[in-house]
Protein backbone atom coordinates (compact mmCIF):
# COMPACT_ATOMS: atom_id res chain seq x y z
CA UNK A 1 0.00 0.00 0.00
CA UNK A 2 1.07 3.81 -0.82
CA UNK A 3 2.64 5.53 2.21
CA UNK A 4 0.39 8.48 2.07
CA UNK A 5 -2.83 5.78 1.73
CA UNK A 6 -1.56 4.52 4.99
CA UNK A 7 -1.16 8.17 6.75
CA UNK A 8 -4.18 9.27 5.72
CA UNK A 9 -5.91 6.56 6.74
CA UNK A 10 -5.63 7.60 10.21
CA UNK A 11 -8.08 10.45 9.51
CA UNK A 12 -10.54 8.30 7.95
CA UNK A 13 -10.46 6.17 11.27
CA UNK A 14 -10.77 9.08 13.59
CA UNK A 15 -13.03 10.68 11.32
CA UNK A 16 -15.84 11.13 14.14
CA UNK A 17 -13.27 12.66 16.72
CA UNK A 18 -12.37 15.36 14.56
CA UNK A 19 -13.58 18.93 15.41
CA UNK A 20 -13.40 21.44 12.28
CA UNK A 21 -14.11 24.97 13.81
CA UNK A 22 -14.23 28.42 11.86
CA UNK A 23 -12.53 31.37 13.48
CA UNK A 24 -12.90 34.51 10.79
CA UNK A 25 -13.81 34.74 7.21
CA UNK A 26 -13.79 37.44 4.40
CA UNK A 27 -13.18 38.70 1.45
CA UNK A 28 -10.32 40.95 0.90
CA UNK A 29 -9.34 43.08 -2.20
CA UNK A 30 -5.31 44.34 -2.56
CA UNK A 31 -3.65 46.40 -4.81
CA UNK A 32 -0.60 46.22 -6.78
CA UNK A 33 1.93 47.67 -3.62
CA UNK A 34 0.62 45.24 -0.87
CA UNK A 35 3.28 43.08 0.18
CA UNK A 36 2.15 40.95 3.71
CA UNK A 37 4.67 39.24 6.28
CA UNK A 38 3.54 37.16 8.67
CA UNK A 39 2.95 33.73 10.08
CA UNK A 40 -0.50 32.48 11.23
CA UNK A 41 -1.62 31.59 14.74
CA UNK A 42 -4.30 28.89 13.02
CA UNK A 43 -5.11 26.73 9.91
CA UNK A 44 -5.55 29.33 6.11
CA UNK A 45 -7.22 28.55 3.55
CA UNK A 46 -7.12 31.11 0.36
CA UNK A 47 -9.77 31.26 -2.09
CA UNK A 48 -8.29 33.01 -5.05
CA UNK A 49 -10.58 35.03 -6.71
CA UNK A 50 -8.65 37.03 -9.03
CA UNK A 51 -5.49 38.39 -10.01
CA UNK A 52 -2.01 36.42 -8.84
CA UNK A 53 -0.74 35.73 -5.42
CA UNK A 54 3.12 35.17 -5.21
CA UNK A 55 3.94 33.17 -2.10
CA UNK A 56 7.40 33.10 -0.80
CA UNK A 57 8.47 30.69 1.82
CA UNK A 58 12.08 29.92 2.95
CA UNK A 59 13.22 31.55 -0.57
CA UNK A 60 11.36 29.53 -2.39
CA UNK A 61 8.70 31.22 -4.26
CA UNK A 62 5.31 30.17 -4.89
CA UNK A 63 2.52 31.24 -7.25
CA UNK A 64 -1.39 30.74 -7.19
CA UNK A 65 -3.76 31.62 -9.76
CA UNK A 66 -7.62 32.72 -10.08
CA UNK A 67 -9.19 29.37 -8.87
CA UNK A 68 -6.10 27.69 -7.04
CA UNK A 69 -6.74 27.48 -3.14
CA UNK A 70 -3.56 28.08 -0.79
CA UNK A 71 -2.83 25.91 2.41
CA UNK A 72 -1.44 27.76 5.21
CA UNK A 73 0.43 25.98 8.30
CA UNK A 74 0.13 27.55 12.00
CA UNK A 75 3.75 29.13 12.38
CA UNK A 76 5.37 29.15 9.10
CA UNK A 77 6.50 32.50 8.04
CA UNK A 78 5.56 33.79 4.58
CA UNK A 79 5.92 36.34 2.06
CA UNK A 80 2.92 37.09 -0.30
CA UNK A 81 2.56 40.02 -3.05
CA UNK A 82 -0.04 40.37 -5.58
CA UNK A 83 1.10 40.25 -9.64
CA UNK A 84 0.77 44.14 -11.47
CA UNK A 85 -3.40 43.73 -11.53
CA UNK A 86 -3.77 43.38 -8.44
CA UNK A 87 -5.58 40.31 -6.52
CA UNK A 88 -8.41 39.45 -4.46
CA UNK A 89 -9.28 36.03 -2.41
CA UNK A 90 -11.56 34.44 -0.07
CA UNK A 91 -9.83 33.76 3.62
CA UNK A 92 -10.93 31.77 6.40
CA UNK A 93 -9.16 30.74 9.65
CA UNK A 94 -9.79 27.63 11.29
CA UNK A 95 -8.77 25.03 13.61
CA UNK A 96 -8.79 21.11 12.83
CA UNK A 97 -7.92 18.78 15.47
CA UNK A 98 -8.42 15.09 16.94
CA UNK A 99 -9.37 14.81 20.56
CA UNK A 100 -6.11 17.13 22.42
CA UNK A 101 -4.38 17.46 19.09
CA UNK A 102 -4.52 20.79 17.30
CA UNK A 103 -2.02 20.20 14.49
CA UNK A 104 -2.84 16.77 13.23
CA UNK A 105 -2.94 17.91 9.68
CA UNK A 106 0.84 19.33 10.17
CA UNK A 107 1.78 15.79 10.11
CA UNK A 108 1.34 15.45 6.21
CA UNK A 109 2.53 17.54 3.63
CA UNK A 110 -0.90 19.24 2.64
CA UNK A 111 0.61 23.17 3.00
CA UNK A 112 0.82 24.77 -0.02
CA UNK A 113 -0.80 25.86 -3.61
CA UNK A 114 -3.74 23.55 -4.75
CA UNK A 115 -4.65 23.91 -8.33
CA UNK A 116 -7.48 24.62 -9.40
CA UNK A 117 -7.75 21.75 -11.58
CA UNK A 118 -7.85 19.44 -8.29
CA UNK A 119 -9.90 20.88 -6.47
CA UNK A 120 -12.72 23.36 -8.65
CA UNK A 121 -15.73 21.80 -7.64
CA UNK A 122 -14.99 21.94 -3.76
CA UNK A 123 -13.96 25.51 -4.24
CA UNK A 124 -16.62 26.55 -6.31
CA UNK A 125 -19.19 25.45 -3.94
CA UNK A 126 -17.36 27.05 -1.12
CA UNK A 127 -17.35 30.54 -2.75
CA UNK A 128 -20.85 29.89 -3.31
CA UNK A 129 -21.44 29.37 0.25
CA UNK A 130 -19.29 32.29 1.59
CA UNK A 131 -21.63 34.77 -1.05
CA UNK A 132 -24.55 33.05 0.24
CA UNK A 133 -23.47 33.32 3.98
CA UNK A 134 -23.08 36.86 3.60
CA UNK A 135 -26.04 37.93 2.04
CA UNK A 136 -28.37 36.00 4.05
CA UNK A 137 -26.75 36.51 7.35
CA UNK A 138 -30.25 35.69 8.96
CA UNK A 139 -31.13 32.57 7.66
CA UNK A 140 -31.02 29.30 9.41
CA UNK A 141 -28.05 27.07 8.65
CA UNK A 142 -26.01 29.49 6.15
CA UNK A 143 -23.08 29.20 8.46
CA UNK A 144 -23.64 25.48 9.10
CA UNK A 145 -23.49 25.02 5.53
CA UNK A 146 -20.31 27.09 5.08
CA UNK A 147 -18.90 24.77 7.33
CA UNK A 148 -19.83 22.16 5.59
CA UNK A 149 -18.17 23.31 2.38
CA UNK A 150 -14.93 24.22 4.26
CA UNK A 151 -15.19 20.35 5.67
CA UNK A 152 -15.34 19.08 1.70
CA UNK A 153 -12.93 21.12 0.64
CA UNK A 154 -10.05 20.14 3.50
CA UNK A 155 -11.74 16.36 2.48
CA UNK A 156 -10.91 17.18 -0.63
CA UNK A 157 -7.34 17.81 -0.12
CA UNK A 158 -6.82 15.55 2.27
CA UNK A 159 -7.45 12.64 -0.73
CA UNK A 160 -5.79 14.12 -3.42
CA UNK A 161 -2.55 13.99 -0.92
CA UNK A 162 -4.02 10.29 -0.16
CA UNK A 163 -4.47 9.83 -3.34
CA UNK A 164 -0.78 10.75 -4.57
CA UNK A 165 -2.18 13.53 -6.83
CA UNK A 166 -0.93 16.25 -4.61
CA UNK A 167 1.43 17.16 -2.38
CA UNK A 168 2.07 20.70 -0.82
CA UNK A 169 5.03 22.14 -1.40
CA UNK A 170 5.65 24.76 1.28
CA UNK A 171 7.44 22.71 3.75
CA UNK A 172 9.57 21.74 1.00
CA UNK A 173 9.60 18.12 2.78
CA UNK A 174 9.89 19.40 6.23
CA UNK A 175 7.53 18.76 8.59
CA UNK A 176 6.33 21.77 10.94
CA UNK A 177 5.60 19.43 14.05
CA UNK A 178 8.80 18.59 16.24
CA UNK A 179 10.14 14.84 15.89
CA UNK A 180 8.48 13.60 19.33
CA UNK A 181 5.26 13.93 18.18
CA UNK A 182 5.63 12.51 14.72
CA UNK A 183 2.50 9.88 13.14
CA UNK A 184 5.46 8.10 11.23
CA UNK A 185 6.90 6.72 14.53
CA UNK A 186 3.18 4.83 14.92
CA UNK A 187 2.47 3.50 11.61
CA UNK A 188 3.94 0.25 13.00
CA UNK A 189 1.47 0.40 15.51
CA UNK A 190 -1.84 1.19 13.70
CA UNK A 191 -1.02 -1.75 11.83
CA UNK A 192 -0.67 -4.11 14.94
CA UNK A 193 -4.01 -3.25 15.92
CA UNK A 194 -5.77 -3.78 12.57
CA UNK A 195 -4.14 -7.04 12.49
CA UNK A 196 -4.85 -8.07 15.83
CA UNK A 197 -8.29 -7.25 16.79
CA UNK A 198 -9.84 -10.61 17.66
CA UNK A 199 -7.48 -10.90 20.47
CA UNK A 200 -6.83 -8.33 23.61
CA UNK A 201 -4.23 -5.81 23.16
CA UNK A 202 -2.52 -4.78 25.79
CA UNK A 203 -0.51 -1.55 25.52
CA UNK A 204 2.75 -2.82 26.38
CA UNK A 205 2.53 -4.80 23.27
CA UNK A 206 2.53 -1.78 21.60
CA UNK A 207 5.09 -0.07 22.80
CA UNK A 208 7.27 -2.57 22.57
CA UNK A 209 6.59 -2.13 18.40
CA UNK A 210 8.25 1.70 18.62
CA UNK A 211 10.84 0.05 21.44
CA UNK A 212 9.56 2.84 24.24
CA UNK A 213 8.67 2.30 27.45
CA UNK A 214 4.66 1.93 28.36
CA UNK A 215 4.75 4.83 29.95
CA UNK A 216 6.56 7.11 28.08
CA UNK A 217 4.59 5.01 24.57
CA UNK A 218 1.33 6.18 26.64
CA UNK A 219 2.15 9.94 26.70
CA UNK A 220 3.76 10.03 22.76
CA UNK A 221 0.84 8.52 21.69
CA UNK A 222 -1.80 11.16 23.33
CA UNK A 223 0.82 14.12 22.33
CA UNK A 224 0.85 12.52 18.17
CA UNK A 225 -2.96 11.60 17.77
CA UNK A 226 -4.51 13.40 20.52
CA UNK A 227 -6.44 10.85 22.43
CA UNK A 228 -4.85 8.03 24.23
CA UNK A 229 -3.99 4.31 22.64
CA UNK A 230 -6.70 2.83 24.54
CA UNK A 231 -9.53 5.31 23.09
CA UNK A 232 -7.86 4.62 19.60
CA UNK A 233 -8.30 0.97 20.56
CA UNK A 234 -11.74 1.25 21.67
CA UNK A 235 -12.70 3.75 18.10
CA UNK A 236 -11.17 0.82 15.58
CA UNK A 237 -12.98 -2.03 17.29
CA UNK A 238 -16.57 0.19 17.13
CA UNK A 239 -15.59 0.84 13.62
CA UNK A 240 -15.23 -2.62 12.74
CA UNK A 241 -18.45 -2.83 14.42
CA UNK A 242 -20.28 -0.85 12.91
CA UNK A 243 -18.85 -2.66 9.28
CA UNK A 244 -19.58 -6.06 10.68
CA UNK A 245 -23.32 -5.24 11.97
CA UNK A 246 -24.03 -3.71 8.59
CA UNK A 247 -22.72 -6.68 6.46
CA UNK A 248 -25.72 -8.81 8.27
CA UNK A 249 -23.43 -11.81 7.63
CA UNK A 250 -22.12 -12.49 11.31
CA UNK A 251 -23.78 -12.89 14.74
CA UNK A 252 -23.55 -11.09 17.33
CA UNK A 253 -21.20 -14.08 18.80
CA UNK A 254 -18.81 -13.67 15.90
CA UNK A 255 -18.41 -10.44 15.98
CA UNK A 256 -17.77 -10.24 19.59
CA UNK A 257 -14.89 -13.21 18.53
CA UNK A 258 -13.86 -10.73 15.52
CA UNK A 259 -13.26 -7.25 17.93
CA UNK A 260 -11.59 -9.80 20.75
CA UNK A 261 -14.35 -9.55 23.12
CA UNK A 262 -14.76 -12.56 25.73
CA UNK A 263 -18.04 -13.10 24.93
CA UNK A 264 -21.47 -11.28 23.34
CA UNK A 265 -22.52 -9.78 26.85
CA UNK A 266 -19.38 -7.53 27.20
CA UNK A 267 -19.42 -6.63 23.16
CA UNK A 268 -22.65 -5.22 23.59
CA UNK A 269 -22.09 -2.98 26.42
CA UNK A 270 -19.52 -1.74 25.08
CA UNK A 271 -20.85 -1.00 21.88
CA UNK A 272 -23.94 0.69 23.65
CA UNK A 273 -21.94 2.67 25.78
CA UNK A 274 -20.28 4.09 22.48
CA UNK A 275 -23.62 4.24 20.00
CA UNK A 276 -25.91 4.43 22.41
CA UNK A 277 -27.79 1.93 20.98
CA UNK A 278 -27.98 -2.34 21.40
CA UNK A 279 -25.95 -4.03 18.41
CA UNK A 280 -28.81 -6.00 18.18
CA UNK A 281 -31.14 -2.81 17.25
CA UNK A 282 -28.60 -0.98 15.14
CA UNK A 283 -30.07 -0.25 11.56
Amino acid sequence: MDKNMTDMGILNELSELISLRMKSFFELTHDTKWIEHKAHTDYDLWFVQSGIVTITIDGFEHTANPGDVVFFYPGVPYMAAASNKGCRFIYIHFDFEIGKQERILNDFQLSGVIPQELIREEAILFGKAFTQSNLLRSIPGNRLYLKACLTAVIAKIIELHGLGQYTGTFLNGRTSRKVQSNLDVLQPVFKYVNNNLHKSIKINELAAFVGISEKYFITYFKKALGITPGQYIYQIKMNRAREYLNEKKYTIQQIANLLGYPDPFTFSKSFKKYYNVAPSKFE
